[in-house]
């Protein structure tokens, strides 16, 4: 007998695609064949292809949507169109019961494609503002899963449940001893972990190398950079180690980590949150995106949860003081975020997801 099918999507960025992966084994556990739309070259196909063999992969055209002027805004609505086309075969061969997008552009074929085929879809927003794909999406799915209570102002009433973030039941199994092996580190001091995203963030790479040997003299650096970013002369530095991406080891990491230093991905700061590790938040800046994580930073401060600082404070504003301050505040912010944790865990979530399916 033929199993039942799932069909997942969402990429561009690792906060895409990291929900999915947490459903992946829960929806195996549950009987389901599971296939992934995805982009030719994005960044989902590494982690989806090459990471989970159980799950076939279907790549897809898909253009990127953008909020300023390119010439390719001319051009990648056709590719939509053939993603659309490509998604829709897809979806009238493998029959699934319902679809999961996580976001990111290359979902929008996919979601439209379901709405020809006439198969459910559920979305999943992380931000407190729903993004530009999702937007989309929006009028075309069933139901609207939201981690941040703020977002249900921006969805259509009547079909969206804020359900809190999903987190990976791994990041809970991280071991102190195994992260500091993997990073070559002592823990004679306090260790912070700096991370930049699947992309890495040239704002903090440079800030912190360039305040690396006075940060040294109090801390040890557990440094994520991303893909081509490490600066080789600092291999061998004692305290200091960097590595483009991290997936598997990251709990362990996190584990050996007392503070961390992030971006502001809704992901990324929830997964920091569910650890109590208190942090840094340095979001990117309006001028670089469209703003969500400024939102997402700001919330998270006003919630005496995390600490804030802006890109642009890091030319007037010594790296290393903040790590200093963040530090002096730890009881405090660990208190507070006792108070607010609030998540779901993927065995939860595969349930609400397929309560949709017919």
């Amino acid at each position: 007998m033929k199993r039942p099918v799932v069909v997942l999507t969402g990429g561009g960025t690792a906060g895409h695609v990291s929900v999915n992966e947490a459903l992946i084994p829960v929806f195996i556990e549950k009987g389901y064949e599971i296939h992934y739309i995805g982009s030719h070259d994005g960044i989902e196909k590494e982690l989806i292809k090459d990471g989970h063999r159980e799950v076939t992969y279907h790549a897809i055209q898909s253009g990127k949507l953008r909020r300023y002027f390119s010439m390719k805004n001319f051009s990648d609505p056709f590719k939509v169109g053939a993603g659309t086309i490509q998604a829709y075969s897809i979806l009238r061969k493998v029959k699934p019961e319902i679809i999961f997008s996580k976001g990111g552009f290359v979902s929008v074929p996919v979601v439209l494609a379901a709405k020809l085929a006439k198969i459910p879809v559920v979305v999943h927003e992380s931000d407190v503002t729903p993004g530009l794909a999702n937007k989309l999406a929006l009028p075309f799915s069933k139901h609207i899963f939201t981690v941040f209570e703020q977002t249900l102002d921006y969805v259509p009433t009547g079909k969206a449940t804020c359900t809190g973030a999903v987190i990976r039941p791994e990041i809970f199994q991280g071991d102190r001893k195994e992260g500091l092996r993997i990073a070559g580190l002592t823990g004679e001091k306090p260790v912070f972990i700096v991370m930049g995203g699947s992309q890495g963030s040239a704002v903090l790479n440079n800030a912190v190398r360039k305040e690396l040997d006075t940060a040294l003299e109090k801390f040890e650096i557990i440094h994520l950079c991303g893909k081509g970013n490490i600066d080789e002369s600092l291999e061998h530095r004692k305290g200091y180690t960097q590595f483009e991406y991290v997936t598997e080891g990251l709990p362990h990491l996190l584990a050996a980590s007392d503070y961390a230093v992030s971006r502001a991905g809704s992901n990324a700061i929830f997964e920091l949150l569910s650890v109590l590790k208190p942090m840094l938040l340095i979001p990117l800046s309006a001028a670089q995106s469209r703003g969500d994580q400024l939102l997402n930073a700001s919330l998270f401060k006003s919630l005496g949860i995390a600490k804030v600082a802006q890109e642009e404070e890091l030319d007037e504003v010594s790296l290393a003081s903040l790590f200093t301050t963040l530090r002096d505040d730890k009881d405090n912010l660990v208190s507070n975020m006792r108070k607010v944790s609030h998540t779901k865990s993927p065995e939860t979530m595969a349930d609400l997801i397929l309560s949709y399916k017919n």
